[in-house]
């Protein structure tokens, strides 16, 4: 699954070529994966920043009366074309940045809330990602998040372990096996909700989902 793995680099998106950001765009609008982000979005409030922002797949599921602004934060990888025609065809105060999330050009403590759907398990330097994520929140903003990851289950981990390195090929970067919710903790982040759970038999390896809202501390 990769907006979904919006967050690529402009090398793995010129490797795709044309195709990759209708490929991303068709995926991620699958109606499972729809029912996911509608867990977390609607909970924006205020000045939001949404990394790997994409096609502009989430914008339906923003609350027009809670959300005041929203920035949208993607790479140069060929969905931001996808992105700024999203956000014409919408009532939402919108902008979009060009740029990586890994290093942000946004001011420090300028968002009150953060949201990253699909794009931490294809960010090079997640780490980097989270604490920009980090940085731009005011005091005891959120993160809200919504993300395919590492399974609990010792043995679908282990697979995902095995068939991480040829998928990361075939998908342009993307991880099996990122453990979302131990990063988000590591950078500077408190869990308020946290679950895990798989989309059913057969989409383990790809569907253990990680969602949940955490706090700056």
């Amino acid at each position: 699954m990769t907006d979904c793995c919006a967050s690529k680099s402009k090398r793995a998106g010129s490797l795709l070529g044309g195709f990759m950001p209708i490929g991303v765009h068709l995926v991620c609008g699958l109606p499972v994966v729809t029912r996911q982000r509608a867990k977390v979005v609607p909970m924006a409030q205020g000045d939001v920043v949404e990394i790997g922002f994409g096609s502009g797949l989430n914008l339906p599921h923003y609350d027009r009366s809670a959300v005041r602004s929203l920035i949208g934060v993607n790479p140069d990888d060929g969905l931001p074309l996808l992105g700024e025609k999203a956000i014409a065809k919408q009532d939402l105060p919108a902008e979009l940045l060009v740029e990586s999330a890994e290093a942000m050009s946004l001011s420090s403590a300028s968002a009150d809330t953060v949201v990253v759907t699909y794009s931490l398990c294809s960010i090079p330097n997640v780490m980097a990602a989270l604490g920009e994520a980090h940085r731009i929140l005011r005091p005891h903003g959120r993160l809200l998040f919504c993300e395919h990851g590492r399974s609990p289950k010792w043995h679908v981990a282990r697979l995902q372990d095995r068939f991480n390195a040829p998928w990361r090929w075939m998908a342009a970067g993307c991880h099996l096996n990122r453990d979302t919710g131990v990063l988000i903790q590591q950078a500077g982040f408190e869990m308020e909700r946290y679950d895990i759970y798989d989309l059913g038999v057969g989409t383990r390896i790809l569907g253990t989902h990680h969602v949940g809202v955490a706090r700056k501390r």
